[in-house]
């Protein structure tokens, strides 16, 4: 699981779509009292833009007319950055755009489209 924290509209369906359905995922763990500490030290993770971040995943999903009927709490999205709020998260942008062109044709593509 991770957050990819690019821009949106280089990420290509698959890795838009994943991102969408990690936040949630994110968010199950956490309201199970699973440890994300190992998500935030390793730059996978920021607690403290989940609710920005799962808006902005949504509107270019409504941009390219996905679907979206799933949601999340402002509640629980504060408590969660509440409750990680001591640790660092450096989620290194930069560095998902080389590994998302390392991995995917599709985003690579994408990246040079819109970057």
């Amino acid at each position: 699981m991770r957050m990819w924290l690019v821009p949106p509209r280089v990420l290509c369906r698959r890795h838009l779509l994943g991102e969408h359905y990690e936040m949630h995922m994110f968010l199950g763990s956490y309201k199970k009292n699973t440890s994300l500490k190992g998500f935030i030290n390793n730059g996978m993770l920021d607690p403290s833009c989940m609710l920005e971040r799962h808006n902005v995943l949504v509107y270019e999903m409504y941009e390219r007319r996905y679907e979206h009927d799933t949601p999340i709490e402002k509640d629980l999205c504060d408590a969660l950055a509440n409750d990680y709020s001591d640790y660092t998260s450096c989620v290194d942008i930069d560095r998902n755009l080389e590994v998302l062109q390392e991995r995917c044709p599709s985003c690579t593509e994408r990246i040079k489209r819109f970057l």
